[in-house]
């Protein structure tokens, strides 16, 4: 999910449950202007730097443990990702979002898509 800087949600992507969220990263900032881009540890990698970097935009992304070449993190930035938790949070008190009782992801796509509209309309 990619977030505003209010903590409202711009766009977002849904997988399946094994898949991982880092390969759909890169496709979430395509085409956004940020000028500073924060993520979780799990989203540490070169490619998706680099195309953080294409932006101009700032990578906030603490460095995966077993990374050899440590990138700076600013913890003052850092400290804002919460609103991307809060996003969540806001999504997850919808009740057919937090239980999801759609049957298929498409159903699912589209509670997820009207509860997002709602937050923005909030």
């Amino acid at each position: 999910m990619a977030v505003r800087g209010l903590g409202c949600p711009v766009r977002f992507t849904l997988t399946a449950g094994q898949k991982g969220d880092a390969p759909q990263a890169a496709a979430l900032i395509e085409g956004l202007s940020a000028e500073v881009v924060m993520a979780d540890t799990a989203y540490d990698a070169d490619h998706l730097r680099q195309a953080i970097a294409a932006k101009g935009a700032l990578a906030v992304i603490p460095n995966n443990p077993s990374r050899a070449l440590k990138y700076p993190l600013d913890k003052h930035f850092y400290a804002q990702r919460h609103l991307v938790e809060c996003c969540f949070s806001k999504l997850k008190q919808f009740r057919r979002v937090a239980t999801r009782f759609e049957k298929t992801a498409r159903n699912y796509l589209a509670v997820v898509t009207l509860a997002a509209i709602v937050l923005w309309m909030r």
